[in-house]
């Protein structure tokens, strides 16, 4: 039986969620909805403190304005952050961007590390507020008591800095599709929405702001593995950088052989069931294939597993980021929609684990597959850190930063930021009756944290340069 405050919290937002149907691809000019807006005042919602490091926070909503029926349509307003520390002093402007739009981003710079501040966001004099879902509006959260705090970062140099991202889509031509295939889905007007998502997160990855040395994929590169999908998102990609010394990538259920059995996607990237294993300054990052056949549950190959115990075996203490495209816990399988068959089978999760206490270097596995941001348990204690990040192709839309120091390493997720992207990840909130937000976005914890270790074995990738 569904929680009674969760019922009414997820109907409401399938309501509201409706409204945001209506967002389409990005306009020079909203004149009508500034029209409305002359009318109507501004309702600035769906606050979201989405990142939120040692040093600045990142926070995003929608404006909108009612139509003459009522509903509710995007309408551009200036952005507005005020914040004061926590312990007392009036709010003040701390961000402000007189370029007006309807899905707001202000990321707020030069914050005290391991500090805690009140904020509050407007758009033209309008409060914001965090939307009719449950992941923002539950009790303890930084949107429901306006109070973030910064996260205090691991001591020691940064040594790297490792883009975290999965689920690309490239070439689908319909988002937020269930049940079979039924609907057509969400799409843009003018371009297809996985090429918008991927050209704007490469294009900020590089950016000073950002800074990450490499970019780390792991698997639904393409909608349907197709030979021009994954030549096109190979091409993509290599515009960014070069193929395991750059980027590195795994294969997804959305990657596998047509019907035919012709394998593009290995064709272009790997053989399918092949394990790769790259060095970057020390670190040893390893991708695996965990996809079957037929489903979209996972499992790995018993020549994997071996290769795995070998090189893990060899070198148990180095540093290791291990990737593959299903989730791998007890507790992932439990808790997504799709239940214990949607993920790793319980037999290859438990020979994961067993090869992970024997390798105590492998300090984190990261998955997608699931489209949303989970920081999950291990199965058994240990140091290892199995994290799902949510989809780079639509809602929250974008990727996690990790950032390695001498003394451990932060996570933070970002969504991209680009107006297109923003406008995309406005619409697909609404899919799936409105409820995507509540499975997608994640608790900030999820998103944002920092884990002590020693890194101080690994070269700084700027001596690479």
């Amino acid at each position: 039986m569904l929680d009674p405050r969760l019922r009414t919290i997820w109907l409401a937002n399938a309501a509201t969620g409706a409204a945001a149907v209506a967002v389409r691809a990005p306009r020079p000019v909203f004149a009508m909805e500034s029209a409305r807006a002359e009318r109507n005042p501004v309702v600035a919602s769906d606050l979201e403190v989405v990142t939120v490091t040692d040093t600045s926070a990142i926070l995003t909503w929608t404006s909108r304005t009612r139509g003459r029926a009522g509903r509710l349509w995007p309408v551009v307003a200036d952005t507005e952050v005020r914040i004061a520390p926590a312990d007392g002093g009036p709010t003040r402007t701390a961000y402000y961007e007189g370029r007006r739009t309807a899905f707001h981003y202000a990321e707020l710079t030069g914050l005290e590390p391991g500090r805690a501040y009140r904020f509050e966001a407007y758009s033209d004099g309008r409060r914001a507020v965090p939307a009719r879902t449950l992941v923002t509006r539950r009790a303890g959260t930084p949107e429901s008591t306006g109070i973030f705090t910064t996260l205090t970062p691991p001591p020691g140099r940064l040594l790297r800095t490792i883009a975290l991202a999965n689920d690309l889509h490239y070439g689908e031509l319909g988002s937020g599709i269930v049940w079979g295939g039924f609907g057509d889905g969400l799409k843009l007007d003018t371009e297809h929405y996985p090429e918008v998502m991927l050209r704007s997160a490469l294009d900020e990855l590089r950016g000073p702001d950002r800074g990450a040395d490499h970019l780390v994929a792991a698997g639904d590169l393409t909608s349907s593995g197709t030979a021009e999908e994954s030549r096109a998102v190979r091409a993509a990609l290599d515009s960014w950088g070069e193929l395991g010394r750059d980027y590195f990538v795994c294969r997804g259920n959305h990657d596998m052989p047509a019907r035919s059995g012709e394998d593009h996607w290995g064709a272009v990237f790997h053989p399918r069931g092949r394990l790769v294993e790259y060095f970057a300054g020390g670190l040893r990052i390893v991708g695996l294939d965990t996809t079957r056949p037929k489903g979209a549950g996972g499992t790995l190959t018993r020549e994997q597993l071996e290769q795995l115990r070998d090189l893990l075996y060899a070198d148990p203490d180095r540093p290791t980021l291990v990737f593959g495209h299903h989730p791998v816990t007890r507790h992932a399988a439990v808790s997504n929609p799709g239940g214990p068959g949607f993920v790793l089978d319980r037999f290859t999760a438990g020979a994961l684990h067993a090869l992970y206490h024997r390798a105590p270097g492998v300090f984190l596995h990261h998955s997608g597959h699931t489209h949303r941001n989970r920081l999950n348990r291990a199965d058994s204690g240990m140091g290892v850190e199995f994290l799902e990040v949510a989809a780079m192709k639509e809602y929250p839309g974008g990727y996690a930063l990790l950032r390695i120091y001498e003394g451990g390493y932060m996570v933070n997720f970002h969504k991209t930021r680009a107006e297109a992207a923003r406008c995309w990840s406005t619409r697909t909130r609404s899919q799936y009756l409105g409820l995507h937000p509540d499975h997608a976005l994640g608790s900030c914890r999820d998103r944002n944290h920092v884990v002590r270790r020693d890194f101080s074995g690994l070269t700084p990738a700027r001596a690479e340069r």
